[in-house]
């Protein structure tokens, strides 16, 4: 794990167009997009795709994608809600059959249907400049050529060996000889690549129908599960309104539920009431403030969030300051929250993120997620696609605002952000990384308004995590710090693994300068010209 305290790379400044991704090839696939006359929605597509073929362990056309994106020429920020649903036959009692007493984190119960490809092809045609087809081909020929496998990549993939050698289809698409390709080697993914030709062709509908559609479920009936070639066919991303909070002037936007874009705006809402920059970044107080700020907000997340088409969720009352108010006024700065951290409000009925700014000032914050590492751990037969597992995002539990329905969404942990200043974006940013992606935003953003961190600063800064009771800390934290944790009630311990993995772009409107961040934590860098 990289020591964060040490000096890190610096700020990446541009004048024309920049792209921050988590892979070199993924960031120079969207630079030439641009180069080619494409625009920021073009540029995220196209790295998207290489990042489904390099980064597979996080990413992929199995999986899900949300998107916010500022059109300079109207001023509108577009939102698209790019997650699948689960299968028309999901039921919980389904899944009670089945053996499970809870959702499931592996295997095909918890699939639900891929919506990254409908995504791709619907801000295509809206918001796009370029021919989908030409989009996709340098992930295409990633997929038949080859590419290097980065230093980080083979950590995880190595960590999950075992994942993949459980099927068949999976060792054959990703291991060779039983072993994860080392760092340095060359891997390639011909099935993939075939189906990205297909999808090429035909759009959405090489996906959702026809051959690819009929051996995803084709594999998923051998596996004994639950979609059909009706959920597929019947699928569509949605174009949604943004919700925002303001956080010291700045107003920040998140997808809606059925994502957790809202925690971020809870946390963010109660760390409002307070004077953050007056205490020492990364101290005690700080780190306190900040982790029970969140946990708060999470409280209310794991109750209230699922799909809003099923549920009505309290949206307007969550965003409230005088909700925020009193949950400020449950924090007690010499004294952690007893865990787990109950909800206040009354009764009511692994990942890639990515970040483009263009020469005319469209910006795309685009992330795209199989979930957990190598989602559900299937490949689906011959199409060489890995399977998202955001069904483990449901629950069983029967009157749960997230409880598994046909056709219902899960909560969803992706959340691209935009932060706007005077009607203007000035920040096009997010962090992946799971159930820590809502913290990650608020702290991220806190550094950068708070501290006046620069964006790459904001990201390099070490990082904290309060989840299920236990407040994990990188390398980063301070050993002082660590113990002022300690002595008010936290559960400390040493992170096993890095938190997360961030890109962000500033939007310097006076100087007419880009500046771009990429997270340490992962391979990728943030480049213009």
């Amino acid at each position: 794990m990289r020591n964060t305290q040490l000096p890190g790379r610096s700020v990446v400044m541009s004048t024309g167009a920049m792209a921050a991704t988590s892979q070199p090839m993924a960031t120079e696939a969207a630079l030439q997009a641009m180069r080619d006359g494409g625009n920021a929605m073009d540029a995220a597509i196209a790295a998207s795709a290489v990042l489904s073929v390099v980064e597979t362990y996080s990413s992929g056309i199995g999986g899900d994608c949300f998107i916010l994106y500022h059109e300079a020429a109207s001023g509108k920020l577009h939102a698209l809600n790019g997650s699948g649903g689960a299968a028309a036959a999901a039921t919980a009692d389904a899944l009670r059959e089945r053996g499970h007493n809870s959702m499931p984190e592996k295997g095909i119960l918890a699939v639900t249907v891929p919506g990254a490809i409908d995504a791709w092809a619907s801000a295509t045609e809206k918001l796009g400049k370029l021919d989908f087809a030409r989009l996709l081909q340098p992930a295409i020929d990633y997929a038949e050529k080859g590419y290097a496998v980065s230093p980080i990549i083979a950590r995880k993939w190595q960590d999950n060996e075992e994942l993949l050698a459980a099927t068949p289809e999976a060792s054959a698409a990703y291991l060779v000889d039983g072993k994860a390709p080392a760092a340095g080697s060359i891997h390639r993914q011909p099935d993939l690549a075939r189906s990205l030709r297909i999808i090429a062709e035909r759009g959405r509908d090489g996906f959702y129908q026809g051959e690819i559609a009929e051996e995803i479920i084709r594999y998923s009936d051998s596996q004994n599960g639950l979609l059909s070639l009706d959920d597929l066919e019947t699928y569509r991303s949605e174009w949604v309104n943004p919700i925002s909070s303001n956080y010291r002037g700045y107003d920040v936007f998140e997808i809606p539920p059925n994502g957790q874009g809202i925690t971020t705006l809870m946390a963010l809402n109660i760390l409002a009431q307070t004077d953050v920059a007056t205490l020492p970044r990364l101290g005690a107080d700080h780190i306190h403030l900040v982790s029970e700020a969140f946990a708060l907000a999470m409280a209310e997340r794991d109750r209230f969030i699922g799909d809003p088409a099923f549920n009505p969720l309290p949206v307007e009352l969550m965003l409230s300051d005088e909700f925020a108010k009193s949950q400020y006024a449950r924090i007690d700065m010499q004294r952690a929250l007893t865990q787990p951290v109950a909800s206040a409000l009354p009764d009511h009925r692994d990942t890639v993120y990515l970040s483009v700014v263009d020469k005319d000032r469209n910006c795309c914050s685009f992330i795209n997620s199989v979930f957990h590492s190598w989602g559900s751990g299937l490949v689906a037969g011959s199409t060489g696609i890995n399977l998202q597992n955001r069904g483990a995002g449901f629950t069983l539990k029967d009157g749960h605002f997230n409880q598994i329905a046909p056709r219902k969404r899960p909560m969803h942990t992706i959340i691209p952000a935009m932060v706007y200043k005077q009607g203007k974006p000035v920040l096009c940013f997010s962090v992946m990384g799971g159930q820590y992606q809502a913290m990650g935003q608020a702290y991220v953003l806190s550094n950068w308004v708070d501290y006046g961190l620069d964006i790459q600063e904001s990201l390099d800064a070490g990082r904290f995590f309060l989840y299920d009771g236990i407040l994990e800390v990188e390398d980063g934290i301070p050993d002082t710090a660590r113990s002022g944790l300690a002595d008010k009630g936290h559960r400390v311990v040493a992170a096993q693994d890095s938190w997360g993995g961030g890109q962000g772009i500033v939007i310097d409107w006076d100087n007419g300068v880009l500046q771009g961040g990429s997270d340490p934590r992962k391979d990728g860098h943030a480049a213009g010209f």
